[in-house]
């Protein structure tokens, strides 16, 4: 079953096409890839999804509702949540308060009774608390709960933000470059981890990444942009072998 489809989905900015008829069908348990060389596009399309531009043209759905027109936050609460290739964690807050953060939009107290910290306010509180700290415990940051996020080691910060992310409760999970300034151990770690991810929530995942081993071990099927353009789609170790990705890649030589 599809649970995400984009169809044609354009964006320039000026006279520059960044994105050119994008179209992607995401099943509701696929994890999916979107390559392609710097300035391919790709980041255009996620903030295309979720809400950061507003497309030219095209149209977005998840499941029944469309997406096309909707803001950001509207995105989220839809079931769409992202991570960032430069992490975006509340360095300044602690571990346990970033996730806390991520499920306050189902807090379900009014801003009166925050403010009174009324009864129900406290006790409601108090389950977000606890249900934060199952969180971290399933993602191995239950001992680092009362760290500063900024303090932890950088494989362990990736962690914790597609933590926050899942907090949210998304059928469709975002990755930007994932693997972005890890080590080889900690690349490794990473795919585990999404794998987990994957294995354990009821979700689909589309990940844009550079590290081709990461798009190779868990991806089924790749989308590959160049300026805007897609250029090849398919199963990872086909695409990979397309002369136009190739050359998109690595150039063409000098005659």
């Amino acid at each position: 079953m599809t649970v995400l489809r984009l169809e044609n989905l354009t964006k320039t900015f000026g006279g520059l096409t960044a994105v050119a008829g994008f179209s992607l069908d995401l099943g509701a348990r696929d994890i999916q890839g979107v390559i392609g060389p710097n300035g391919a596009g790709k980041t255009t399309t996620f903030n295309l999804l979720t809400g950061v531009y507003p497309p030219d043209s095209g149209t977005m759905t998840l499941g029944d509702l469309d997406l096309t027109r909707l803001s950001p936050d509207a995105i989220a609460r839809a079931g769409i949540a992202r991570t960032f290739q430069n992490i975006r964690l509340f360095a300044r807050m602690t571990v346990l308060d970033n996730i806390a953060m991520a499920l306050h939009a189902s807090a379900g107290y009014r801003f009166w009774e925050a403010a009174l910290r009324t009864g129900p306010f406290r006790r409601r509180e108090a389950e977000l608390r606890a249900t934060s700290l199952e969180h971290l415990e399933r993602f191995g940051l239950a001992d680092s709960r009362d760290e500063l996020a900024g303090s932890l080691p950088y494989g362990e910060q990736r962690r914790l933000e597609i933590a926050r992310a899942l907090a949210t409760g998304p059928r469709v999970l975002l990755l930007d470059e994932p693997a972005a300034g890890m080590n080889p151990r900690e690349v490794e770690q990473l795919i585990r981890l999404i794998r987990k991810v994957h294995e354990d929530f009821p979700l689909a995942i589309l990940l844009i990444e550079h590290q081709l081993p990461v798009v190779m071990e868990l991806c089924g099927r790749v989308q590959v942009l160049d300026f805007g353009q897609t250029i090849a789609s398919g199963a990872p170790r086909d695409v990979v072998r397309d002369p136009l990705v190739i050359e998109a890649y690595l150039g063409v030589e000098e005659p």
